[in-house]
């Protein structure tokens, strides 16, 4: 089996051909490096997994849990071919996955994706180390093709996620009486890089760009980390999709002077009221839609969304270190020669730009109330808000319910 082939960039490497074989193969491409390097580093257990995921080598809540099922599943099928008195029963294999997949849940607290697939793939093992005449061979292999199947179905659900999305938006911009084509602003990287492939948000402009509908995109740098200009600007250029990068300071001007027809961010976790964790920056941008009339669209996978999470108050915000704010790496070009900048060698550089001894506050996401978000489009479609009932009552998207009219 192999990852998904498309024209997009290509994040995530697996092949697996079979039990019999003494070892799978997980590549992921390391984003740190990026847009001056392309490199795959080798991903062979869950330690591995553990390190690319929290060293933001892999990043973007689908891609988190997609890389993190499959360390295991790599490092499952090589214990259970080279080493295979390690699992005597079906029961020490399931042992053995509840304990990796605990340690694996400690790479990053806010992504939901990687509790939920974790969670899911849990009670695969159970079923299989229950069954009749159940094995350790028939136990290990039922937890892989579940893993494997993430792989696949993350790249469908994206391509949903594009046409729902950009049909809401180019509904809306004609009922505004807009142009045939419309401008958008995203955040972040949504895209074939923080996915199995397409992408949520990004796929949404993705969508509307293939189908003649995207005048321009817009993406703000991201800081501190500078995954809009690292990675989307890197995606957005690859795509050969009219694109222009601006600094997140200047998206309220950019509102004012500019027809956007929607903002379009990604969601690390969506609570069961609409509230939604997204990179540090998200709020602020629905904060300035609002007051510009600009629709603010989140676009997010169903594994994305944690209804057991009521509203974005229980979200856990992780905070990083000091050093990824005050510092900046990049490729050194002669100050002299701007051009040099298209064609230098690919060496980077790590560069200190803050006050030394200054403090440091560094959360790397933030939560943006269900009542600034003007819907959350998902795989299945759009989740619309509704005014609860109540005096001064603030609209909210009730998730549970949107849902449930999914639910087999």
């Amino acid at each position: 089996m192999t990852g998904p082939q498309s024209s997009t960039l290509q994040a995530i490497k697996y092949s697996r051909a079979g039990l019999s074989l003494s070892a799978g193969s997980l590549q992921v491409l390391d984003q740190l490096r990026l847009p001056f390097e392309t490199v795959y580093e080798n991903v062979a257990n869950c330690k591995d997994g553990h390190h690319v995921v929290r060293s933001m080598k892999v990043r973007g809540a689908p891609a988190i849990a997609i890389v993190a099922a499959l360390s295991l599943a790599v490092e499952l099928h090589f214990v259970l071919t080279s080493t295979p008195a390690v699992f005597p029963t079906a029961l020490s294999v399931q042992d053995f996955v509840d304990h990796k997949l605990n340690y694996l849940r400690t790479s990053r607290p806010t992504a939901v994706n990687l509790f939920e697939a974790a969670a899911r793939l849990e009670k695969v093992v159970v079923a299989a180390a229950s069954a009749m005449n159940a094995t350790s061979a028939s136990t290990a292999n039922a937890y892989i093709s579940a893993a494997e199947t993430m792989l696949e179905k993350d790249v469908e659900d994206n391509r949903s996620i594009g046409r729902h999305g950009a049909q809401a938006i180019i509904e809306a911009a004609a009922a505004a009486g807009a142009d045939n084509t419309v401008q958008v602003l995203t955040h972040c990287n949504t895209g074939s890089l923080a996915t199995a492939g397409w992408g949520t948000a990004l796929g949404i402009i993705r969508e509307l760009h293939v189908t003649g509908k995207l005048e321009h995109a817009y993406c703000t740098e991201t800081r501190p980390y500078n995954q809009g200009s690292r990675l989307t600007a890197y995606e957005l250029v690859h795509e050969q999709i009219p694109a222009t990068l601006i600094c997140d300071s200047m998206a309220s001007a950019l509102m004012n002077t500019r027809k956007i027809a929607a903002v379009i961010v990604g969601a690390d976790r969506v609570a069961a009221n609409g509230d939604t964790a997204n990179k540090i920056g998200t709020y602020q941008l629905a904060i300035a839609a609002r007051y510009h009339g600009v629709p603010f669209i989140v676009a997010a996978p169903s594994t994305s969304i944690d209804l057991n999470t009521a509203t974005g108050a229980d979200i856990v915000i992780e905070e990083r270190a000091a050093v990824e704010v005050v510092r900046v790496s990049g490729r050194k070009v002669p100050a002299s020669d701007e051009a040099a900048e298209a064609t230098s060698a690919p060496a980077t550089e790590t560069v200190h730009v803050a006050a030394p001894g200054i403090n440091v506050w560094n959360p790397a996401f933030d939560v943006t109330p269900s009542h600034l978000i003007t819907c959350v489009v998902t795989e299945h479609g759009v989740a619309l808000p509704s005014t609860s009932s109540g005096a001064g009552s603030q609209p909210s998207i009730d998730m549970k319910a949107f849902l449930a009219k999914f639910a087999q």
